[in-house]
């Protein structure tokens, strides 16, 4: 059995209340984490902690501390945006079945008091929040201009528009169950969570739900995130939630394989997206085609660095895939590989998409002028450069038609052998708003 030295998870938060996002912008709502939630994110900590920290595992990673956190071999991120609120009381919830209380999680002060952590030695481990203020790899896609024209350019082709019409019936038949809410195939994702969120902490709602309408409109929602979250070319802006936090990815990767850094176990807290985008750039949904939806809550993706068996001295990269609290990790093969794939080879495949910095954001996000101009995120279509020119050149003849008026105003006269000046108060002119 091949030495797992080092593994990477990103995992799905768990369930919270209704959640909406704006179907052209994707700007999103506040919501909250439910108990449910907490206890289906515990569930996937405890289940990560049999997998990869217990020294009966055969995935244990070499090395780890399984008692007492070291947080010098471990590092937890949690997304703050969009959904921040519900996924980072995931996380914490997630960390109480990763690290167990311990009753070595104690201290012994100066005149020999053994002092052990509340709550039978509670197990206090910081969690670094990603805000898209200022770090965009966990939430790329908002105030993205190039990001909103894709997604008018998946509902303006004619595939969308052939199965928005193929949907018409299903939507037609919901009008009571939505109450008021659009029902249209752009609207899906939000339709979807609604009825899924009623159907499960409403008794009323779901004891009025025909059985087979919540199936319909999970499908219809896992269509319309799959449109908009993938790109069939790697580079394409439909993946960017997956090639931002693919710099995350890709430098976890080296820390352990190729630095000698302490770093053993790291996890990223986020919401569904990246999964979708992960799944497309990887080619999963050639080989694995259920993997085209949203995953369910409390999922996790995870990447496990192994030690190629003798006498190879590469490391291989294996990759595992566990859709919610029900179910176990199944092992997935990237690239069309039937096996694990080579660490190298992996990187050498995406480094090159990865967007690594604000700036590279910026320049994947941001149209040319000459292309499009939004206005509370409705595209139009800009001016010609032709027209732009006579624009510009109408503003040059108006500026220098100003000054001159302003010259004459200042009371400036010529003469043969000089000038004369005659000054007047400034005050004047800035009551008439010019600014001078």
């Amino acid at each position: 059995m091949s030495k797992v030295l080092g593994v990477l998870v990103i995992a799905r938060n768990g369930d919270r209340e209704e959640f909406f996002q704006d179907p052209k912008t994707y700007e999103p709502s506040p919501t909250r984490s439910t108990p449910l939630g907490a206890a289906e994110s515990f569930l996937l900590g405890s289940y990560l902690r049999s997998q990869y920290l217990s020294p009966s595992s055969s995935s244990q990673i070499s090395g780890i501390k399984h008692g007492v956190v070291d947080t010098h071999q471990v590092h937890f991120y949690a997304k703050a945006g969009g959904e921040g609120a519900a996924i980072f009381d995931s996380t914490m919830a997630l960390l109480q079945g990763l690290y167990p209380p311990n009753p070595n999680n104690k201290i012994t002060l100066a005149n020999e008091t053994t002092i052990v952590a509340p709550l039978g030695g509670y197990q206090y481990i910081p969690i670094e929040t990603v805000e898209p203020t200022n770090d965009r790899s966990l939430e790329p896609w908002t105030d993205c201009l190039a990001f909103q024209r894709h997604v008018a350019d998946v509902y303006a082709s004619p595939e969308f528009k052939a199965a928005a019409k193929s949907a018409q019936p299903f939507f037609q038949s919901i009008k009571d169950y939505v109450f008021g809410r659009p029902t249209t195939l752009e609207n899906a994702v939000n339709i979807y969570d609604y009825m899924n969120t009623q159907l499960v902490h409403n008794q009323t709602y779901a004891y009025r739900l025909p059985p087979t309408l919540i199936d319909q409109a999970r499908n219809f929602a896992n269509y319309h995130e799959s449109a908009v979250f993938s790109s069939k070319e790697l580079g394409g802006i439909g993946n960017l939630a997956g090639r931002t936090i693919l710099h995350s990815i890709i430098d976890s990767l080296d820390r352990i394989t190729f630095n000698g850094d302490p770093l053993k176990f790291l996890l990223i807290e986020t919401s569904y997206q990246p999964f979708i985008s992960l799944f497309q750039m990887l080619g999963l949904t050639k080989e694995y085609p259920e993997l085209i939806a949203i995953p369910n809550f409390a999922s996790a993706f995870a990447f496990e660095i192994r030690r190629g068996p003798g006498p190879e001295i590469r490391d291989f990269l294996r990759i595992k895939f566990k859709n919610g609290s029900d179910e176990g990790f199944q092992t997935y093969h990237a690239f069309g590989h039937k096996a694990d794939i080579p660490v190298t080879e992996f990187v050498y495949k995406l480094e090159n998409y990865a967007i690594t910095s604000q700036k590279q954001w910026n320049a994947a996000c941001n149209l040319p002028y000459d292309a499009y101009a939004t206005h509370n995120g409705v595209y139009l279509t800009s001016v010609s450069v032709t027209v732009q020119a006579a624009l510009a050149a109408m503003l040059f003849v108006g500026l220098l038609a100003l000054s001159k008026r302003v010259w004459r105003r200042r009371g400036v006269r010529s003469h043969a052998h000089g000038y004369e000046y005659r000054h007047e108060p400034v005050t004047a002119d800035v009551k008439r708003g010019v600014t001078l």
